[in-house]
C-alpha cells in the first residue's frame, strides 16, 4: 500500500486527523501491516504492550477471562490506554481473519507528547471528552452544508404567466398559488420577473389601474442557476449581483423554480423559521398536516449538520407546541378557549422528544367553563384522533386527553394530585412524575401553574413521599459490568446483544433529576435546565453537573442517531442500540456515560436512603 493511501487511512480516523503534516508523515512511515488468523492473540492481559493497532480488515475482541468487553472493527484502533500506562489490563483476540496497521509504542508516545490536541484527547476528563466528540461531529458534518445543492433548499414553484396579464389577475394568481414571485413571458419568449414588493412599491404607491398590464412593473435581466449547482455558489451569485432571487433551471435548460434569499437562509437555519411562519399562516388542518410531515426532514438535516441534540430538541419542541396550539385553536369549542389548558407531558413536556413516539397529553378545564362534560369529552376524543392522523401515535398507557382520567376540571385535578401524593403505588408516583413534567401547549397557563404550586404544598412535609418517588430508579440497572464491559439481558431474545439505552441510562438521569427538582420545588421541566438550577442551589457539584449534561446529551444523541438509521431502513424505532454498531470512540464514551449514570444513582440512593424504603 502506498504512503498516500496510508496517510488517507490515518486521516479518516479521529483523533489522528488532528496530526500536522510532519507528524502524519512520521506516523505513516513507521506503520507495518500484519496479518492474523482467527482466534490469534494480539496482546495479552498483564503484558507490556508494544504496538498501537489500527484495523484495516476483520474484527478484534477485547476480553477479560472469557467475557468480551468490547469489539473493534474496520477503521477502529486499540489500545492507547495500555500504551500510555505501559500495561495491558485485558487481552485482545481476533474474532476472524484480521489485517492491521501497527505503530510502535515509542512513536505513538513521542507524537502524543508533541501534539497537544492528541494529548488532551487521551488525558481529558469524561465531560471534556464527551463534549469534544460532539464538537468534532459538528465540525465534521458541517461540511455537508458546503456540498448541499440548490435543489436541496426550498425552491419555490415557477408560475409563468403571459406578459400582458392584468395586475389584478397576477395578484389573484399569487394568492391562489401561494408563491411570492411570478415569472412573465412575452411574445418573443423573453422571461421577466415580478415580486410581491413590486406590487407594493409600484402599483399601490403609483396608484396604478388594476386592469393595467403587469409586465409594466416587471424586471428583466434575470440571473439563472442550475438546480444541481452548489448552494453556497447560489449565495455567492446573489451577493455578487446584489440579488434577492435566482431563477432555477434543470439540466435540460428548463425553468423549474425560483430560489430567494429567505429560502437560502432558512436552509442554513434548518428551515425552522420558514416552517414556524407557515404554521402561523395555516388556516386549515390539511395545511398544518402537510407542514407537520416536514418535521422529520428538519430533524435529519439538523442531525446531519452535527447540530447538538439540545438545540434540535428545543427547535422541534417549539414547532410541535406551535402546531398543537394551532390545532387546538382551530378545533376547540369557543367555550374552551381561555378556560382550559392543553398540556404536553413526559419527554415532550421536558422538551426532550424529537421523533414522534406517542401522545402524552392532558386537558385542564376551568371550573367555571360552561361546556358540559359530555361536550368536552366529545371534543377530546376528536382531538386525539386528529393527532393520530398527524402522525402522533396513541399512548399505550392511554395518557391522552381522550381518556377522562387525564381530561377533567381544575378542582378534580387538585383532588387527583392529593391522591397521588398520598398514595403508595407505582402508578401514583409515575402519574405524578408525568404530570410534574407538564407544560402548557395552548390555553390558560395559570391553570397548570396553580396545580404545580399545590403539588409543592401538599408534598413539602413528607420526606417519605420523596423517598418513594425516587425509589423507582433502583428497579433499573445500568448495563455496565464490573470490568467496564456491556451487560446484556440474556432473557430478551428479541434484542440479543442490544442495550436499552433509555432504561439503562436516560430514564435514571431523568427520574433522579426530577426527584431532586420536585423536592426543591423547581418549576423547570427540561432535564438540562433542572441540572443547572440544582447546581446553582449547590445540590449538585459544578463538575458533576457538567458531566451529567454531557452524558445525558450523548445518550440522547446515540438514541436519535440509531432511530434515524432504523427509519431509513424501514424498521420500527425503539430504545435499543447495538454496541457493535458504534465505533471505538462512541463505545468508550458510552461506557463513560454509564459510569456517570451509576454515580448519580448511588448519590440518589444515599440522599434518599433508598435501601431502607
Amino acid at each position: 500500500m502506498s504512503t498516500q493511501e496510508q496517510i488517507n487511512f490515518i486521516k479518516s480516523i479521529y483523533p489522528f486527523d488532528q496530526l500536522n503534516k510532519t507528524e502524519i508523515e512520521e506516523f505513516s512511515q513507521n506503520l507495518d501491516i500484519l496479518y492474523f488468523k482467527k482466534n490469534e492473540i494480539l496482546q495479552k492481559e498483564g503484558e507490556k504492550p508494544e504496538k498501537l493497532y489500527l484495523i484495516m480488515k476483520g474484527i478484534v475482541q477485547e476480553k477479560l477471562d472469557e467475557e468480551t468487553l468490547s469489539i473493534y472493527s474496520v477503521n477502529e484502533f486499540f489500545d492507547p490506554v495500555s500504551l500510555i500506562e505501559n500495561f495491558s489490563k485485558h487481552s485482545f483476540i481476533t474474532a476472524q481473519e484480521t489485517i492491521c496497521y501497527t505503530l510502535p509504542r515509542k512513536v505513538f508516545i513521542d507524537i502524543l507528547r508533541r501534539n497537544q490536541k492528541l494529548e488532551k484527547y487521551f488525558f481529558q476528563s469524561i465531560s471534556e471528552k464527551l463534549n469534544s466528540n460532539l464538537l468534532y461531529e459538528k465540525n465534521k458534518d458541517l461540511a455537508n452544508i458546503m456540498v448541499a445543492k440548490v435543489k436541496d433548499a426550498n425552491v419555490h414553484r415557477a408560475i409563468i404567466l403571459p406578459y400582458e396579464t392584468s395586475i389584478y389577475d397576477a395578484v389573484t394568481t399569487i394568492k391562489k398559488e401561494k408563491v411570492p414571485t411570478l415569472l412573465l413571458k412575452d411574445n418573443k419568449g423573453e422571461i421577466y420577473i415580478v415580486t410581491d414588493s413590486d406590487f407594493r412599491e409600484k402599483v399601490i404607491l403609483n396608484r396604478m389601474d388594476f386592469d393595467d398590464i403587469v409586465g409594466k412593473i416587471s424586471n428583466s435581466g434575470l440571473v439563472y442557476v442550475n438546480e444541481n449547482d452548489f448552494l453556497f455558489n447560489a449565495q455567492l451569485i446573489m451577493s455578487k449581483h446584489a440579488l434577492k432571487r435566482l431563477v432555477v433551471k434543470n439540466d435540460n435548460n428548463e425553468i423549474v423554480g425560483i430560489i430567494d434569499q429567505i429560502s437560502l437562509s432558512s436552509f442554513f437555519a434548518t428551515h425552522t423559521f420558514s416552517v414556524s411562519s407557515k404554521i402561523d399562516k395555516a388556516e386549515t388542518l390539511e395545511e398544518l398536516k402537510n407542514i407537520s410531515n416536514g418535521f422529520l426532514k428538519i430533524i435529519k438535516s439538523l442531525n446531519a449538520k452535527g447540530v447538538k441534540i439540545t438545540f434540535i430538541s428545543k427547535l422541534i419542541n417549539q414547532l410541535n407546541r406551535k402546531l398543537l396550539d394551532k390545532i387546538f385553536n382551530i378545533t376547540a369549542p369557543k367555550e374552551l378557549l381561555g378556560k382550559s389548558a392543553l398540556l404536553v407531558m413526559g419527554s415532550e413536556g421536558r422538551g426532550e422528544q424529537i421523533l414522534k413516539t406517542d401522545q402524552d397529553n392532558a386537558l385542564i378545564i376551568a371550573d367555571n367553563c360552561s361546556l358540559s362534560n359530555e361536550e368536552i369529552h366529545k371534543f377530546a376524543k376528536n382531538f386525539t384522533e386528529i393527532l393520530v392522523d398527524f402522525g402522533f401515535p396513541r399512548c399505550e398507557g392511554n395518557i391522552m386527553v381522550s381518556n377522562p382520567y387525564w381530561c377533567r376540571r381544575h378542582s378534580d385535578f387538585k383532588e387527583l394530585l392529593f391522591s397521588w401524593v398520598s398514595g403508595k403505588t407505582g402508578d401514583d408516583f409515575m402519574n405524578l412524575a408525568i404530570f410534574y413534567d407538564a407544560v402548557c401547549a395552548s390555553g390558560n397557563l395559570e391553570l397548570l401553574t396553580s396545580l404545580k404550586e399545590y403539588l409543592f404544598k401538599v408534598g413539602s412535609n413528607s420526606q417519605s413521599f420523596y423517598m418513594h418517588f425516587a425509589k423507582i430508579i433502583t428497579s433499573f440497572d445500568v448495563p455496565l459490568g464490573f470490568f467496564d464491559g456491556f451487560v446484556f439481558d440474556s432473557n430478551d431474545k428479541n434484542h440479543k446483544n442490544e442495550i436499552d439505552i433509555k432504561r439503562g441510562g436516560i430514564f435514571i438521569i431523568v427520574q433522579s433529576i426530577r426527584a431532586l427538582s420536585l423536592e426543591n420545588k423547581l418549576l423547570r421541566t427540561n432535564t438540562i435546565k433542572r441540572i443547572r438550577e440544582l447546581q446553582s442551589l449547590n445540590i449538585l457539584e459544578e463538575e458533576f453537573s457538567k458531566e451529567l449534561e454531557e452524558a445525558f446529551n450523548f445518550l440522547l444523541t446515540l438514541k436519535l442517531k440509531s432511530n434515524l438509521e432504523k427509519l431509513d431502513s424501514g424498521k420500527n424505532i425503539n430504545n435499543y442500540i447495538n454496541p457493535e454498531d458504534l465505533n471505538t470512540m462512541e463505545k468508550d464514551l458510552l461506557k463513560d456515560s454509564f459510569k456517570i449514570v451509576n454515580k448519580l444513582k448511588k448519590k440518589l440512593e444515599y440522599h434518599y436512603k433508598l435501601n431502607y424504603v
